[in-house]
């Protein structure tokens, strides 16, 4: 499995921006795409973005297009969530998570094995 650690979440003003970072074990992280969930108070876990292995590839969920970037920078082991123009209904936990079959690039959580522990955003005036 990828061990999977996020960072990057805080309070922010909505119209606001976050950078979230996932930092994935070395050895096998070249080989997984990589995406972000978020859950809600009460709500599902959903899909918010996937990148795949080369960073080439990348989905969005249809409420984050235009204001969500994912990227990847595979000499750090690291991939990025830039949020832009973040609105209270951002608000959730949000989760980094892998595949369980490498060079796959799924976009159902039931296809990803391997979780990160999640990091708070909240988007509130």
């Amino acid at each position: 499995q990828v061990q999977l650690v996020e960072s990057g979440g805080g309070l922010v003003q909505p119209g606001g921006s976050l950078r979230l970072s996932c930092a994935a074990s070395e050895r096998t992280f070249t080989h997984y795409a990589l995406a972000w969930f978020r859950q809600a108070p009460g709500k599902e876990r959903e899909f918010v973005a996937t990148a795949s292995w080369t960073g080439g590839r990348t989905y969005y969920a249809d409420s984050v297009k235009g204001r969500f970037t994912i990227s990847r920078d595979n000499a750090k082991n690291t991939v990025y969530l830039q949020m832009n123009n973040l609105e209270e209904n951002d608000t959730a936990i949000y989760y980094c998570a892998a595949p369980q079959f490498q060079h796959t690039i799924p976009l159902e959580r039931i296809d990803y094995g391997s979780w990160g522990q999640g990091t708070q955003v909240t988007v509130s005036a």
